[in-house]
């Protein structure tokens, strides 16, 4: 087992060796088990993500953001109490800090749920995305690649559950029909030495898989150790992957949730990014699940900060994310919700 002190740049991994001979197979599940648990991170190769459908969302990614600010506020988030829509620069906050990066959020585009007096306040977060109005083929587009990128994870954790010797569908049940989808546009403006380089804040992703698509200009650095940063610098025909801190719950800690962030490009510059975060659905509860005992001598517990919990109950644990990213929406629609110690009531 490699020592983090040892590891100066991110295992890459193929996804086609599952399709491999047997010992391909093994060798895959072997590497995925072990980078998952050192580093947290990961390249991936091999993924199945026509490259073309790739090219198409960087392109429609760079024609949103370049539409009249007016075209991007009629979809903004804070008219949605489903968190999804068009944020500027400085709207989201991390660690207490304005994250410098503009962005467009995207769920999995669903009915409202029937609300009720005893609804839970996560039940809000499930409902229709906003869509501009100048920009008709991003929906179809994003879609499609949520629904890619879906079929792909899915795959993805299956092969977790092997190479922690559990059944292949350990983690289907919390998936069923209704997976916790999420897409995020965003792009990292450049920025002059003086001013904050925080394109986003340290922090962990709460969910379980989350896969990141880079376009060349770096920025993105992992804390492989406290305080040992290194650069994910971009790879042509990869996709990022890492482990949510939920994945990290359910393993007992075996498996790594690692803080990251993004450092904004310099003055002159942009950053593209699109990411693809898999979540259980809203209704399930995170078991603790049955390492082989080989496993759990490794297993280090999960790491919960004090100020910021985590819930095994995913809906709950969602939405305290979403309250604490973007206060004026939670304002707006979860007052209720923003009593104290409410959410851990």
């Amino acid at each position: 087992m490699p020592y983090t002190r040892d590891i100066s740049a991110l295992p890459i991994l193929d996804l086609s060796l599952l399709d491999g001979s047997a010992l391909q197979r093994q060798g895959f599940l072997d590497d995925l088990r072990h980078a998952a648990r050192d580093v947290g991170f990961f390249y991936l190769t091999g993924h199945g993500i026509d490259s073309g459908l790739l090219q198409q969302v960087q392109a429609s990614a760079r024609q949103f953001f370049a539409l009249p600010e007016s075209e991007k506020t009629a979809v903004g988030m804070i008219n949605s109490p489903h968190f999804r829509g068009y944020n500027r620069a400085a709207s989201e906050i991390t660690r207490g800090q304005p994250d410098l990066r503009e962005q467009f959020d995207v769920g999995a585009e669903r009915a409202v749920l029937p609300s009720a007096d005893n609804s839970p306040w996560w039940a809000r977060l499930q409902g229709p995305n906003q869509w501009p109005a100048a920009l008709p083929e991003l929906k179809p587009l994003l879609l499609d690649w949520q629904q890619a990128m879906t079929g792909m994870s899915l795959r993805l954790l299956r092969a977790f559950a092997e190479a922690l010797s559990l059944p292949q569908d350990a983690f289907d049940r919390l998936y069923g029909d209704k997976p916790n989808e999420h897409v995020k546009l965003m792009r990292y403006p450049g920025q002059a030495p003086e001013q904050s380089n925080q394109g986003v804040g340290a922090h962990k992703d709460s969910g379980f898989l989350s896969f990141l698509l880079q376009d060349r200009q770096g920025g993105l650095q992992v804390e492989i150790e406290e305080g040992r940063w290194i650069d994910a610098l971009p790879l042509d025909n990869t996709l990022v992957v890492n482990i949510g801190e939920l994945l990290e719950l359910a393993t007992n800690g075996y498996l790594r949730a690692t803080v990251h962030r993004v450092v904004s490009p310099p003055v002159g510059s942009e950053r593209l990014s699109i990411a693809f975060f898999l979540g259980a659905q809203l209704d399930a509860v995170v078991p603790l699940y049955p390492l082989p005992t080989v496993l759990l001598r490794e297993a280090r517990g999960p790491v919960s900060d004090p100020d910021n919990p985590l819930f095994r109950d995913v809906g709950w644990n969602y939405l305290k994310g979403r309250l604490r990213s973007h206060p004026d929406v939670a304002r707006r629609y979860y007052a209720d919700a923003l009593i104290p110690n409410a959410l851990s009531a």
